[in-house]
């Protein structure tokens, strides 16, 4: 099937499912659609299709109309996922967790799968106050150590939000970086250094 078709497929699809959603018919199930238009290619994985049980029901229902009982349900199970470090130790080295933020590398078809992955963190954050870009789907992470103390309980929320912010939004647009595989726990902890660490550029 051409690209244009498939485009093209995929607009009347959600059309369908607009109109679904307003007047209870039932909604068009684009999997068969999505799939046919991936091939699996390097490390990009047809696997990469299968949903998990978060994905599947914010895919159903708008984010704002999911269920109550369902949101507590997959927000909990989230935060279940989440694995804290078991020494205690929470940050590392910030000039590492920079370069993370700042790479994109990772996870693609083009990318080498035993190369470092970057978190891409400023595509959707304001990280510091001299940066020319940034994206805005999220908060800014400018002074977070100044918005955030340093006790226990701010640590343990901060690095699930990385690990599975799910936890916190059940149909959360972050990726699942600890959860998901995407980022080490060494990274996270370098992430960390970068929120907390007043040395690092988002706390000057």
């Amino acid at each position: 099937m051409r690209t244009r078709q498939i485009v093209s497929l995929i607009v009347l699809a959600l059309a369908g499912c607009a109109t679904a959603h307003d007047e209870g018919v039932e909604a068009v199930d684009l999997a068969p659609i999505i799939q046919s238009s991936f091939r699996a290619r390097g490390q990009a994985g047809l696997d990469r299709l299968e949903q998990t049980e978060m994905q599947r029901a914010c895919s159903r229902a708008q984010p704002d109309l999911l269920p109550a009982d369902l949101k507590r349900h997959l927000e909990r199970e989230a935060l279940e996922s989440v694995r804290y470090p078991d020494d205690g130790h929470w940050l590392g080295d910030w000039k590492r967790g920079e370069q993370i933020a700042q790479s994109g590398v990772g996870l693609q078809f083009s990318d080498k799968p035993e190369a470092p992955r970057g978190g891409n963190c400023y595509a959707c954050h304001q990280l510091s106050g001299t940066e020319i870009a940034f994206g805005t789907i999220g908060p800014p992470l400018y002074r977070y150590r100044e918005r955030n103390d340093q006790g226990i309980d701010s640590l343990r929320r901060t690095w699930a939000r990385i690990w599975n912010a799910h936890a916190f939004n059940a149909c959360s647009l972050m990726p699942r970086f600890g959860d998901g595989g995407i980022l080490t726990p060494d990274q996270i902890r370098d992430l960390m250094a970068l929120l907390f660490d007043p040395e690092s550029p988002v706390n000057r």
